[in-house]
């Protein structure tokens, strides 16, 4: 014998309501509706569902049991109802965001702190990886966007690349590294010291590479590879190591006391941070209201790193690096 679910349904709200009429208007049906899949029920039982004459209506033993499964299919109904209206509403769901190690660890994971203090319904999926990774992550569906650096040779038509932050680099090291108080840097200070090499896979690699062009060397000597970025930090505070990172990062650990910017204009790369999509994606409202947190976020960021850059008085030093910039350029 077959019961149909939703007329378990509708047994659970009478019995949740206490008559057939208030079922009715719960359910937004008719009460002739309703009485006659009560009365197709008994039918199709053979047995009572409800102790004749009583008001509220009150169920049989069998019509109790039967009402309590109805009652977990009417509010599975409810929750599906409440989870599709929370989908659509972007407040509640899932955003699979990958990007590059250091800008995720050090900016990107304080801007999903702060989007799920207002949106703790939503779930962030973190992953990481360089462009090429982040591409074919994006192309196969395992994230719905990417923060990545790219430049505009790198674009392709089915993706959608939003600008959040132009490449800055900086020479950084330790705290108190007597680079940082020296005042006429030569191309000898850079080789006098250990490097610590940007992960493989890096923009920041060619970027090493291009500084070395400038000031006409081969290489410099690597000491340390490969580290996480709390990992070079901590290895940067506890040796006279040197090491590009993005501006940005080095602005983040500016309170910390642990690394220091020297002060030396080197080659900027063309290319810029942003946000990296599918033209085409599927429909996640919570991604998009995490990418209009981000880019309100990424805003405020640049006003304040490039605020931060100007206060640093740079030496032109000997890398011929290019320091007429406009603003916001």
């Amino acid at each position: 014998m077959k019961i149909v679910e939703h007329h378990l349904v509708q047994l659970a709200a009478i019995i949740e309501t206490g008559g057939v009429t208030e079922a009715a208007a719960m359910l937004g049906m008719t009460q002739s509706a309703v009485s006659r899949t009560i009365s197709v029920l008994e039918k199709r039982i053979g047995e009572p569902l409800f102790v004749s004459g009583r008001r509220p209506m009150q169920p049989t033993p069998l019509g109790e049991q039967l009402g309590l499964q109805g009652k977990s299919i009417l509010a599975s109904s409810r929750k599906a109802a409440e989870i599709v209206r929370s989908f659509k509403s972007g407040s509640a769901g899932r955003v699979r965001i990958g990007g590059v190690p250091f800008f995720m660890d050090a900016i990107v994971s304080l801007m999903i702190a702060s989007f799920q203090r207002d949106e703790p319904g939503i779930m962030i999926d973190q992953s990481y990886g360089n462009y090429t990774d982040l591409v074919g992550a994006l192309d196969s569906g395992q994230i719905d966007l990417a923060i990545t650096p790219t430049g505009s040779v790198d674009m392709r038509v089915d993706h959608q690349f939003e600008p959040i932050l132009p490449a800055r680099n900086v020479l950084a090291c330790g705290a108190g590294h007597p680079l940082v108080r020296k005042r006429n840097l030569a191309t000898e200070d850079m080789v006098n010291y250990p490097w610590v090499a940007p992960l493989p896979g890096s923009p920041l690699v060619l970027d090493l590479h291009n500084i070395l062009l400038t000031l006409g060397l081969e290489e410099v000597s690597v000491r340390y590879a490969g580290g996480s970025l709390l990992s070079v930090v901590n290895y940067l505070a506890g040796t006279d190591a040197l090491t590009i990172l993005p501006l940005s990062v080095a602005y983040s650990f500016r309170r910390e006391d642990k690394i220091s910017i020297i002060p030396l204009d080197i080659p900027q790369p063309e290319r810029v941070l942003g946000i990296l999509t599918r033209k085409k994606p599927y429909s996640n409202p919570a991604s998009r209201k995490f990418i209009g947190h981000l880019r309100r976020e990424s805003a405020e960021l640049r006003r304040v790193t490039e605020k931060y850059d100007r206060s640093i008085s740079w030496a032109p030093g000997p890398f011929m690096a290019e320091r007429n910039r406009k603003p916001n350029e």
